[in-house]
Parts: C-alpha cells; structure tokens; sequence
C-alpha cells in the first residue's frame, strides 16, 4: 500500500511540475538554463531526506550513473519536449511510460507477464494515437515536441527499471539514491549549458524555482516508491501524472492550451491503460 500512495503522490506532483514549466516559459525563460536551475532546485529539495536516511557508501555509484539517463539526459528532453508542445500534450505523452517500463521489467528483470498488460497497453497507444492525430493543435504545440516527449519517456522509464534492479540488494537509502542521481544529472546539464554557451539568468532560476521544488517532492516519492513495490505496480500509478497534467493544464494555464474533449479523452485511456496494468498485473 505504501508504494501505491507514494507512486499517486509522485504522479500528481510531477503533474504540477510540467504545469510550472509551462508557466515558466509563458514568463519568457530560457529552456537550457531552466533544466539546469529546475534540478538544482530539486536537489535542495531533496538533500534533508537523504541527510536524514543516511547510508551513504561506496555502493552508491551505480545510481550516479543512473542519473546520467535521467534527469540527466531525460530531463532536457522533457524541458524542451513542454516548451515545444505544451504540457498537457506532453503530461499525455509521458503517461505511455507503463508501456516502455513494462517491456523492459518483463524482458529484463523477469517480472511476470499477464494478458491484462496487454490491453493496458492497447489502451495506452489509442489514448497516444489521439493525441498524435489532433487536427487542431494550439499554435504552440509542434510535432517535435511530442516527438521529445516520447524519447524523454524511453530514458524516464529505462532509468525506472535501473533504479528498482538497484534498490532490491543495496545499503543506499532512498533519499539518498535520488540525490545521487540528481547531482549527476546536474553535471549533465550543466556540460551542455557550457557547450551550447546558454545564458544562465537570474529570472530563468526564479521562473524554475516553483517547478524545481515540486519535482523534487515527486522525484522523493518515486524513489520511494521503487524501493516498495515492483515496476510493474509504481510506473503505471505512476502515468495517472497524464490525467493530473491536463487537468492542471487547464486550471492553471486555461484556453492557451486547449484542453478539449479529444486530449481528455486520449489522457483517460492513457490512465485507464495504466491502471489495468497495474490492478490485474
């Protein structure tokens, strides 16, 4: 049950943290800068619980190269992915997660596979194929940033199968693990911003600080919950962040990002999908 709560809990936070991304760019700030800044805000966030979990050690390596992937590489996808199409668009794109961390949990870590994974995943594609064929986009959304978005979601959900093949025999707490994987990511990102010599301004940090503290929130949960409960189970509780995404999409951001019937619509298979998966695994 625990890894339930914390897994929803990640979801609806991590929801938040597309929506405050969007928000950041309606301000005017710079996407290479904003990954970087949205991190580092995350690892503050995230640093009292490791100092309070403990357990740091020589075994904590493997999850820094897990950061690598992701936020590491991930999240720069994910940044431009919302900057490009918007959230909800791409609060629906990563909900097919389940459809990747499946595969992989089945083919690599010999987590069982049922006919309910099936149609949950049928359902996850028709709920994307909705979204791929909307005929009328808002002028911001553009096709590469759902095609962004779905290679953000491939790195999210190999770095999800990495972090629970670790957490089964390993001394490295949880808090600790996300830090870990954090710190990482951020030296990613800030190679890049240094190779594309992007501008890191005051006001991109202040615009990413409210996205950067609830990922950071979502990014505690998450470990959490891997650490809990199988792939399987977390990843698609985890995809309900597509419905909480456009939800938040259209409460906070409102007609710009023209939530109509059809997006709902393809974000409710997307979840339902999930659900199935993770209700009849």
């Amino acid at each position: 049950m625990d890894a339930v709560v914390l897994a929803l809990a990640s979801a609806v936070l991590f929801g938040a943290t597309t929506t405050g991304m969007r928000v950041a760019f309606r301000r005017g700030a710079l996407a290479e800068g904003g990954a970087l800044f949205t991190v580092l805000v995350a690892m503050g966030v995230v640093l009292p619980f490791a100092v309070v979990e403990g357990g740091i050690d020589a075994s904590v390596w493997p999850f820094l190269l897990a950061g690598l992937l992701g936020p590491g590489i991930s999240q720069y996808l994910f940044t431009f992915a919302v900057r490009e199409a918007g959230a909800a668009r791409t609060s629906v794109v990563i909900g097919t997660a389940p459809l990747f961390s499946i595969a992989i949990a089945v083919t690599l870590l010999d987590e069982p596979l049922v006919a309910a994974l099936v149609v949950g995943a049928m359902l996850i594609v028709a709920g994307g194929f909705l979204l791929i064929s909307e005929r009328e986009r808002p002028e911001h959304v553009r096709v590469r940033g759902l095609a962004l978005a779905l290679a953000a979601t491939f790195i999210f959900a190999t770095r999800d199968n990495l972090v629970r093949w670790l957490s089964i025999d390993t001394s490295v707490s949880p808090g600790v693990a996300a830090l870990a994987t954090l710190a990482s990511g951020a030296c990613v990102m800030a190679v890049f911003v240094a190779l594309s010599r992007a501008p890191l301004r005051r006001h991109d940090a202040r615009a990413f600080a409210p996205a950067g503290i609830v990922f950071g929130l979502s990014y505690v949960c998450l470990f959490e919950a891997y650490y809990r409960g199988l792939v399987t189970v977390v990843s698609p509780l985890v995809a309900t962040e597509s419905l909480w995404g456009v939800l938040l999409a259209a409460l906070v951001l409102g007609r710009s990002e023209r939530v109509g019937p059809r997006l709902v619509f393809g974000a409710a298979l997307v979840v339902a999908g999930g659900a199935l998966i993770g209700i009849y695994r």
